[in-house]
C-alpha cells in the first residue's frame, strides 16, 4: 500500500515530511511525498522557512497521483491561502481518505499561520478531509474560542468542529494529568482514547507522527476508528521509547522505529 504526505521538510528529521515517511515505513507502508516548504531547523528551533510556490506543489501532487496508486493522504502545515485553495480543488477529485493535521501553533505557543490561512483551511480543507487532528491550542484557533481546560470542554469543541463535516481527533497532550486523553468524534458520537503520560522532553514531531500513522493504517484498509486506535498505540510506544535515542541538544524526536531497532542509536 502507498500513503502520501503533503507537508514541509524538517532538516532535523524529527517532524514534517521526514517524520511522516519514517512512520509510513515503520508501519509497513510505502511513502510518497509532496513538499510544501523547506525549513532550516533542528531540535532547538526553526532558523528559516522557504515556502514552495503553489504551482510547483501542484506539479508534485499531479506527478505522484498520475503514477502511484495512493491509498491515503496526510496533510501537514500549510500557511498560504493560495496553496490551500489549490490543494482543496485538486483533492476534491481524489477518492481516498485524507488526514488533515492543522499545524497552526508551535510548542512554545506561537501562531505559525496568519488568520486568513486558518479561515481558508477551515472552510476549504475540512471539506475534503476524512479526519482532522488538532491539539487543544489548534482547536481553539479553529473555533475562535478559549482553549479547553478539561475533557468536558474538549468533547464540546471536538463536536463543534465535527459539525463542519469530518471526523475529529482532538488531542489532549497539552493538558495535565497522569493520562494523555484524546477525544475522537465521528458522526456525532465521541469516544475517549487514553495512554499513560510519559515524562520526556523528546516529543518533537508527535502530531506529525500520529496523523501519518492514521494515514498508514487507512492505507492498509483499516476502518477509521481502528486506524486511530492503532495510531494511538504507535505514537505511545514511540514516545515511551524516545529516550533510547540521543538526538541533538533540545527537544529530540520520538522513536519512530522503536519496534524494529534492537539497540539504542
Amino acid at each position: 500500500m502507498i500513503a502520501l504526505t503533503i507537508a514541509g521538510s524538517d532538516s532535523g528529521g524529527g517532524a514534517g515530511i521526514q517524520a511522516d515517511l519514517k512512520t509510513f515505513a515503520a508501519l509497513g507502508v510505502y511513502g510518497a511525498s509532496v513538499i510544501t516548504a523547506l525549513t532550516a531547523q533542528n531540535t532547538i528551533g526553526v532558523q528559516g522557512v522557504f515556502p514552495i510556490p503553489a504551482d510547483f506543489v501542484a506539479d508534485q501532487l499531479t506527478s505522484v497521483m498520475s503514477d502511484l496508486d495512493v491509498a491515503a493522504i496526510k496533510i501537514g502545515m500549510l500557511a498560504d491561502v493560495a496553496l490551500i485553495d489549490r490543494l482543496a480543488d485538486m483533492l476534491a477529485a481524489v477518492p481516498v481518505p485524507v488526514v488533515l493535521d492543522p499545524v497552526m501553533v508551535s510548542a512554545s505557543g506561537h501562531r505559525l499561520v496568519p488568520q486568513e490561512a486558518v479561515a481558508a483551511l477551515r472552510e476549504r480543507l475540512f471539506g475534503v478531509a476524512t479526519i482532522v487532528t488538532p491539539n487543544v491550542p489548534e482547536a481553539a484557533v479553529l473555533l475562535g474560542t478559549a482553549e479547553a481546560t478539561g475533557e468536558a470542554q474538549m468533547r464540546e469543541q471536538a463536536l463543534a468542529l465535527a459539525d463542519r463535516g469530518p471526523a475529529i481527533l482532538l488531542k489532549g497532550g497539552h493538558l495535565e494529568g497522569g493520562e494523555s486523553v484524546d477525544i475522537l468524534c465521528v458522526n456525532g458520537v465521541c469516544q475517549r482514547l487514553t495512554s499513560p503520560r510519559v515524562a520526556t522532553r523528546n516529543t518533537h514531531g508527535t502530531g506529525c507522527t500520529l496523523s501519518s500513522a492514521i494515514a498508514a493504517h487507512l492505507a492498509k484498509g483499516a476502518g477509521l476508528a481502528d486506524a486511530v486506535a492503532g495510531a494511538k498505540r504507535y505514537i505511545s510506544g514511540a514516545i515511551a521509547a524516545a529516550d533510547r535515542l540521543s538526538i541533538g541538544h533540545g527537544h529530540g524526536p520520538v522513536h519512530h522505529f522503536h519496534a524494529l531497532w534492537q539497540d539504542a542509536q
